[in-house]
């Protein structure tokens, strides 16, 4: 576990030897989980590798994919890394237009897609796309009847990986003993809050090392460990968890049927572990204020009767402080009466931590589960390096834990993390300004300003583009409010606005579900979310929510006024990132005049 000098293709060979027939994967397929062995992994790759090769992909060519998580996503991650090509994934909800950037950028030879909807948007496409030769389709219903000599069904690229595998047996083996550790195995594309999305190219390496030295020393994952692949596979987080990992550790990835099904799912599977971005957390989180609302008055008494028992024990041991005995099988006895239930019912029962990463969220989320007997983590990690920070010996809220001791760390004079090390990408594809301006004098600029506490624990205090500086010159970070009202379960998303301006403003957005149980309850007519946002009853709800948050700022970072968008963000409309990140600079574009009314002094 310790070499890194090896290929994810070389660790595919080494794991199915080591384990062949256990359990590798797992795929829920019409309502019966379908188990994947090892052997059968390794199997599913060479065929594939084969019929690559079949039909004219070549050594060192980039190929794309472009679907929703499945073990072919995997299986064709892998068979391009084999032939020593570069993989690349595309962002199944990406539009026709950002498709056809990622493919053309990337100078991708081939694109496996999922199903008739992807294989529409790379057929409206392809004339702008004189370097693509096949399209690879993983589930041919809708497409029998297309006929385009760009199409190839996956099935008919496995035949013709047996037959090379027939002809010649050892090709396989011989592929992937040309693989090198300083081969790019990976470009990852950024989300791109900001103008087109950037391609950081990944080296086997630059893999291993964050893995083995980043990871491996936080969580300290076993071949024994169960995981629920739900996030997009072509994020880097996902792609570490599901694909990367499993390689270097052993243990299971179970596929989740959508991110509808999550919750579902991970009841079915019981995980030991589940990553979230903090959205998803968020949702879990207010899933359960909301559902004790609606529950019966004895059951919201006995969870609010055992919930400071749980904080208390979970503070103690966040703190590494001895958990008195009374307190103890307090604790045991509200495990009993509540705890296990509320674990069962959001489906973490099974699991031994939650990890949080991709964007800061707010204590007081990681703080309930913990309260449930769920130990937590956040994390701090880049595309471009990996893994930065986690917690190695104590946890302490809104830390991101210590640095890791495999990267040299450094905070510059305005804040901002700067870090050097084996897992630091190879750079930007095609885009040598870009890596010049994050690449300087051997050293990468995060973009993040930290803080270091006198434990040498990390706080991130946001994007260094993000922070705002009041019209009296006061510095604030607005990640750290909006997470704070982000607490509320009637408020999804909340974009905090004062850059130059003499008072802090917010956008918000409701959670339709959570304020519509509301409305019904309170007898609020309503038909849309438009409605919803314009009525005054959920204008004062919100007020409520944000004065409670309020409380927990110094003055000058209150929330002064507030509107409530009258739509919802959508990925669709490039408000969001496929990871449900805002992107700030279409927010204050394409709701200028509602930030403008929150300034008037006539309002």
């Amino acid at each position: 576990m310790n070499d890194l000098n090896t290929t994810l293709p070389k660790l595919l060979l080494e794991k199915a030897e080591l384990y062949q027939e256990r359990v590798a994967m797992r795929e829920k397929y019409k309502g019966i989980w379908q188990e994947i062995s090892w052997s059968r992994y390794l199997e599913k790759v060479t065929i594939f590798c084969l019929g690559l090769l079949e039909i004219g992909m070549e050594r060192g060519n980039h190929a794309s994919i472009l679907g929703e998580n499945s073990p072919e996503w995997i299986f064709a991650d892998l068979a391009f890394q084999c032939l020593g090509g570069v993989s690349v994934g595309i962002y199944p909800t990406n539009s026709e237009e950002q498709v056809q950037y990622i493919l053309d950028h990337s100078r991708s030879r081939i694109v496996v897609v999922s199903d008739q909807e992807q294989a529409d948007k790379v057929l409206a496409i392809k004339e702008d796309l004189p370097l693509l030769k096949k399209m690879v389709v993983i589930d041919m219903k809708g497409l029998r009847h297309y006929e385009d000599s760009l199409i190839i069904s996956y099935q008919e690229v496995e035949e013709l990986g047996r037959l090379a595998h027939k002809r010649a047996p050892h090709m396989f083996k011989q592929l992937v003993e040309q693989t090198k550790p300083e081969d790019v195995a990976l470009i990852i594309y950024t989300s791109g809050t900001t103008g087109h999305p950037k391609g950081a190219m990944l080296t086997h390496s630059n893999i291993m090392y964050q893995i083995i030295h980043g990871v491996q020393p936080v969580i300290h994952f076993t071949d024994k460990d169960s995981l629920v692949s739900y996030l997009p596979l072509c994020h880097i987080l996902e792609r570490s968890l599901s694909m990367v990992m499993p390689l270097i550790l052993g243990y299971t990835i179970n596929f989740a049927e959508s991110i509808d099904t999550v919750q579902q799912n991970i009841q079915e599977i019981s995980p030991t572990f589940f990553a979230g971005v903090p959205r998803i957390l968020e949702k879990l989180h207010s899933a359960v204020q909301i559902k004790l609302e609606d529950t019966t008055w004895f059951k919201r008494f006995m969870y609010r009767l055992w919930e400071p028992v749980g904080k208390a024990v979970s503070r103690r041991r966040m703190n590494r402080e001895r958990v008195p005995i009374p307190l103890l099988l307090a604790y045991g006895l509200g495990y009993l009466c509540i705890f296990r239930a509320v674990r069962d019912k959001i489906g973490l029962l099974g699991v031994r931590c939650i990890m949080s990463g991709g964007a800061p969220i707010a204590p007081e989320v990681l703080a309930f589960f913990r309260s449930l007997g769920i130990s937590t983590i956040e994390m701090y990690a880049l595309t471009e390096c990996g893994t930065v920070s986690g917690p190695q010996d104590r946890i302490k809220d809104g830390s991101v834990g210590e640095p890791v001791k495999a990267l040299e760390f450094m905070l510059a004079e305005d804040g901002e993390i700067l870090l050097k090390g084996g897992s630091v990408f190879e750079g930007y594809y095609r885009d040598p300004q870009a890596t010049g301006e994050i690449l300087k004098d051997g050293w990468l600029h995060t973009g993040d300003v930290g803080e270091l506490d006198e434990d040498g624990h990390l706080f991130i205090v946001d994007r260094k583009k993000d922070i705002i500086i009041t019209s009296g010159g006061k510095n604030i970070s607005p990640s750290e409010i909006e997470n704070r009202v982000k607490c509320s379960p009637y408020i999804k998303e909340a974009i905090v606005i004062g850059d130059r301006r003499k008072y802090l403003t917010a956008l918000i957005q409701l959670d339709y579900d959570n304020v519509g149980n509301w409305a019904q309850n309170s007898r609020i007519a309503y038909t849309t979310y438009k409605s919803l946002a314009q009525n005054r009853s959920v204008c004062g709800l919100i007020q409520n929510e944000i004065e409670k948050a309020n409380e927990t700022f110094a003055q000058v970072e209150t929330i002064k006024r507030f509107k409530i968008l009258e739509k919802e963000l959508d990925q669709d409309d490039e408000e969001l990132t496929a990871t449900q990140k805002v992107k700030r600079k279409v927010i204050a574009e394409r709701f200028s005049e509602e930030i403008e009314e929150l300034y008037s002094s006539t309002r």
